[in-house]
């Protein structure tokens, strides 16, 4: 599962970094009542969209720290999953980072590691793990730099992408055959100028191994999306696989149908001259006590 949470802060006031609008004295109010109430949304999202199978992965961007984490995985019932956190501090200003919850009954953790971008923004999360079946995963956790500044930002996420190519091509180049899925928002679609840098293949070619391929391309041809912006479904909330994971018979393996963005009723709200749009925890300045912007998307793994 893959979530952007929108602004999962805690109530102190960081001095290293702009979190003054989520703190009792800020301009949104942040107060402790807001925050569990934020926590346990989170939290109730992550149980709906499971289905009766709770996620074995989880992976969530625009998080403050190891504490909201913590919050959310044992001060919720989530604690009975005994989730184990991977978290790094990021240089991101607003101080929000990615992160990946991993069950421990399910996924073994051998290493991980937070590539720093070449510009101030969110890290590239790494994780590296074994599943109860002995086979080996690589996760990466993104979250690029959003699109305000145009042209320049994108050329911040070429940069970034560029990177994460780097090191998809490092482990390929030790084993064709690894299974790598990475997940993030990356603020772009599936077909935009930066994704390409990717190289990653639609789901209908067979390359075999040793590439990755575009699990949410299809998706955005059925218009389907994971945030509202300007009166119009986006899909920015991406998943990418490696050729082992897509045609794999008797390991993990996954296909088109495994992939599916979570919209239930609770999640969205009507808005006046918009329609359906996910129910935020503010619209504006007006505090309603939602979700997020986001809608989350999950990728089911056969075996």
């Amino acid at each position: 599962m893959f979530y952007n949470v929108e602004n999962f802060f805690d109530l102190e006031n960081n001095p290293d970094i702009n979190d003054d609008d989520y703190t009792p004295t800020g301009a949104n109010r942040w107060n402790r009542n807001r925050f569990i109430q934020k926590r346990n949304n989170i939290y109730k999202t992550i149980i709906a969209a499971s289905k009766g199978q709770v996620p074995q992965i989880i992976g969530l961007c625009e998080v403050e720290n190891r504490y909201v984490l913590r919050q959310l995985t044992e001060q919720t019932p989530l604690s009975k999953y005994e989730y184990g956190i991977v978290h790094y501090d990021s240089p991101d200003r607003r101080g929000i980072d990615v992160a990946l919850l991993y069950r421990k009954d399910a996924f073994d953790v051998i290493g991980s590691k937070a590539y720093k971008a070449p510009l101030i923004t969110r890290d590239i999360l790494y994780v590296k793990g074994k599943t109860n079946d002995n086979d080996t995963l690589h996760f990466f956790v993104n979250h690029l730099p959003s699109k305000w500044g145009g042209a320049a930002s994108e050329e911040s996420r070429i940069l970034v992408i560029k990177l994460l190519k780097q090191l998809v091509d490092s482990i390929f180049n030790e084993n064709t055959d690894a299974n790598i899925c990475i997940m993030g928002d990356f603020n772009d679609y599936p077909d935009s100028k930066s994704i390409k840098v990717l190289e990653s293949k639609p789901l209908h070619t067979n390359e075999g191994n040793g590439y990755l391929y575009n699990m949410s391309l299809h998706l955005q041809d059925d218009k389907q999306g994971s945030i509202k912006f300007q009166n119009k479904w986006e899909l920015i909330d991406l998943f990418f696989v490696s050729g082992n994971l897509l045609f794999n018979k008797t390991g993990l393996n996954c296909s088109a149908g495994s992939i599916e963005i979570f919209k239930a009723d609770f999640l969205l709200e009507t808005v006046t001259g918009e329609g359906n749009a996910p129910k935020r925890t503010y619209r504006g300045p007006a505090y309603i006590g939602g979700f997020s912007d986001h809608l989350p998307v999950i990728l089911t793994f056969l075996k």
